[in-house]
């Protein structure tokens, strides 16, 4: 009788407990969010279960009932006006009630990566941000609104994390994401609406880190962890990011993404195109808002020989990944990529010229999404090949008022014959093509430009966009 009495009271407890659950809301859901304009936004979160909720939105004083399941779990959909704000959302649930306020309607972009977007505007120790404190002494704006995921690696989805969104303001800005930051205040000075940036990225990561045990099915060779201790490295386990930093922002309405990584996976080159196009593919398919704007970084030249022994290098140098980004930037429907030639640094992978990467990302937002035009915002990049004797003729795209160089003699270029042997080219740059020839080849079938690890971008467009590395040949 004691026993059974005893179980009784436990039971009683439990119950008690599950009925009276807390009303919680994701750290997505915090003051100063943003919400992604024009759209219906899904909102979620956790309470009593079983139970009916009611959400009300102060920009249109519209109430949303739905029903927690048996878990305590909710979601649902609010339309979301025009950009504008403050306003206020609350939520009450059996007797208990819940106050977001201060809540800003905007664009929302997701920022993830590796390091170089992980950088902060203040740098990392010993490696600064040209310009970033003169940056963050001016970076307060009610209409910016910032979160980051902090670090975390799980061999199952994580449904949260710790943090909140704030106000930009320097003591908030100086540890976020550099490149995030240039890209997001450009939009929001250029399109005068509030914008909200959410920070997803971790240093030295690599791409499948990124992707789901689902996205990595067909990629045999690559090891998916079945337990926690199973992680290794967490930047370069893969899924572990996913599950640990990227689960708990799916779905939430945003406007697009940038993206700044590669560098982890510069030795792999031609598995990258693939691993990148899924990764894409999935992460939309998951979002449920269709082909969003997916804009990423072309890694800079760095000089990979402080990584990995000489013979790596010469086969795989990183001109190969920053190859596979740019074929991925025509593969990917809605994607565009910012070419970084002309910032790396030969001892140092984290550039400091952030603004110049995060800018240029930008200007393809505003162009291809927000359809602002009269500025250059792609890259030029090579179109055809015409042999004529012993030259050759390159003709370029994305060149509406020609090329120009800033070096005197342009050394960048090398060309081959049937034999595969890349001699250097005499090269004479006409306002929108570049003529190619040397002594040495008499017969030339195929032409590179800086393919090589570390190299100084020669040819821009006059709008000062670099000419991306690039071959004709598949040797």
């Amino acid at each position: 009788m004691k026993l059974f009495k005893r179980i009784l009271f436990l039971l009683t407890f439990v119950f008690s407990i599950t009925l009276n659950a807390q009303l919680k809301l994701p750290a997505l859901f915090s003051d100063h969010m943003v919400l992604q304009q024009n759209i219906q936004a899904p909102v979620w979160g956790w309470g009593d279960p079983n139970s009916e909720l009611q959400l009300t939105t102060s920009w249109d004083g519209k109430v949303y009932r739905v029903k927690s399941d048996r878990s305590g779990k909710w979601q649902l959909k609010v339309s979301t006006p025009v950009a504008g704000g403050p306003y206020n959302i609350s939520i009450v649930q059996n007797n208990q009630k819940l106050l977001v306020e201060n809540v800003l309607v905007g664009e929302v972009w997701l920022c993830s990566g590796q390091s170089n977007m992980e950088m902060p505007l203040k740098g990392f120790p010993g490696q600064p941000v040209a310009g970033g404190n003169e940056t963050i002494v001016v970076s307060k704006n009610d209409q910016i609104r910032l979160i980051t995921i902090p670090r975390d690696a799980r061999v199952k989805p994580n449904d949260d994390f710790q943090g909140q969104w704030k106000e930009a303001v320097p003591e908030v800005t100086s540890n976020f994401s550099a490149t995030a930051w240039y890209f997001g205040s450009l939009l929001q000075e250029v399109l005068d609406i509030p914008v909200g940036l959410i920070h997803v990225s971790y240093g030295g990561s690599n791409v499948e880190a990124w992707m789901s045990a689902e996205m990595l099915q067909d990629f045999k060779k690559i090891e998916v962890p079945k337990k926690q201790k199973d992680i290794g490295e967490p930047n370069r386990t893969a899924t572990a990011l996913y599950n640990g930093m990227l689960a708990p922002v799916i779905g939430y309405g945003i406007k697009g993404a940038i993206w700044y990584q590669g560098e982890s996976n510069y030795d792999r080159p031609f598995q990258y195109l693939d691993l990148f196009k899924t990764m894409v593919t999935q992460w939309r398919s998951e979002w449920e808002l269709g082909e969003f704007p997916f804009y990423f970084a072309q890694i800079a030249p760095f000089d990979y020989r402080v990584f990995t022994p000489d013979t790596v290098v010469e086969k795989y140098n990183s001109a190969y990944l920053r190859e596979a980004q740019l074929k991925a930037s025509h593969e990917i429907p809605n994607s565009g990529i910012a070419v970084l030639m002309d910032i790396g640094e030969q001892y140092n992978i984290h550039p400091k010229q952030k603004k110049v990467g995060g800018q240029r990302l930008g200007y393809l937002a505003l162009a291809k999404t927000y359809g602002i035009m009269g500025f250059e915002f792609q890259s030029p990049e090579f179109k055809a090949m015409e042999v004529k004797g012993s030259s050759l003729t390159l003709s370029f795209d994305n060149v509406p008022n020609g090329l120009i160089s800033t070096v005197e003699n342009i050394k960048g270029f090398e060309i081959a014959g049937e034999n595969q042997v890349f001699y250097p080219a005499n090269a004479f740059l006409r306002r929108k093509s570049v003529i190619l020839s040397s002594p040495r080849v008499e017969k030339p079938v195929a032409v590179r430009y800086l393919f090589k690890d570390f190299v100084k971008a020669e040819l821009f467009s006059t709008g000062g966009l670099p000419l991306s590395s690039f071959r004709t040949d598949n040797w």
